[in-house]
């Protein structure tokens, strides 16, 4: 048996917003309701769970590995929201698009501040 990730929960202040966001500004299905979750599903068979929080949590990095086509795509909606984006991690290099290992990433924020990263290929590669 192999093991892979098959889910993971994301902490929100409007799980909602959080997950509708997620799912629009990558081009993914509509979530869909899972008990107390709001379930994004990605096409790698990982989904990101969704749950509604009104204590104090710690703000996560999510990478997303996407196609150079659907990189742009996703570029395109992140600057029709007017959303900020960063070459890097740390948010110092504004309105910036990383070169690394020959492909294109950026960051960017969802509603509750995780840092959302997309990339066309992976480190190291």
């Amino acid at each position: 048996m192999s093991v892979k990730l098959n889910h993971t929960i994301v902490h929100a202040r409007d799980k909602r917003a959080a997950a509708e966001f997620l799912a629009e500004i990558l081009g993914l299905p509509a979530p869909r309701p899972f008990g107390p979750f709001l379930v994004v599903q990605t096409d790698n068979e990982v989904s990101l769970d969704f749950l509604q929080t009104d204590g104090a949590f710690v703000t996560e990095h999510y990478a997303f590995l996407v196609s150079e086509q659907e990189f742009d795509a996703i570029f395109d909606r992140i600057r029709a929201r007017g959303l900020r984006d960063w070459a890097d991690p740390m948010h110092e290099r504004e309105g910036r698009i990383n070169t690394r290992d020959g492909g294109r990433g950026l960051y960017f924020e969802d509603p509750s501040g995780h840092n959302l990263e997309i990339l066309t290929r992976p480190y190291g590669s």
